[in-house]
């Protein structure tokens, strides 16, 4: 597996919610399966990482915020059209479209999400730290 797509996977696996444990810590690798939508967060990570457009956020939990624009956000926005009707995770607030990964109940604290104004588009991607990454 490439190191971005193995990024990506630790991104989308550090955000799960895990059961009570019922023994001692398993520290068997998770296993993973190929997605197609999971490039479109690699592709934001490594646009991030690349420029230097992450930071670290905090409100009851402790994440990493990768940001990205042009093209890498674009196709992450579009993929998120039919996902986002479909879970009403859509907004529209004047020229911003945004659109989340889930839907939005409080705001857009440890979301992932994209938007659209004009022509230009940005994505923010959070990954779940703990208290490691407080600056």
């Amino acid at each position: 597996m490439r190191p971005i797509a193995c990024l990506a996977a630790l991104t989308v696996a550090a955000c799960a919610t895990a059961p009570e444990p019922s023994g001692p810590p398993d520290f068997a690798p998770i296993p993973t399966t190929s997605s197609a939508n999971a490039r479109f967060y690699a592709d934001c990570i490594a646009q991030a990482a690349r420029t230097g457009r992450y930071g670290h956020a905090y409100d009851e939990v402790h994440v990493v915020v990768f940001t990205c624009d042009g093209e890498p956000a674009r196709a992450f926005f579009e993929s998120l059209g039919p996902w986002a009707a479909s879970q009403n995770s859509e907004v529209v607030l004047g020229d911003r479209m945004i659109r989340s990964t889930t839907r939005i109940e409080r705001d857009l604290f440890a979301a992932d999400w994209c938007e659209r104004r004009g022509d230009a588009h940005a994505c923010s991607i959070s990954l779940r730290t703990g208290e490691f990454a407080i600056p």
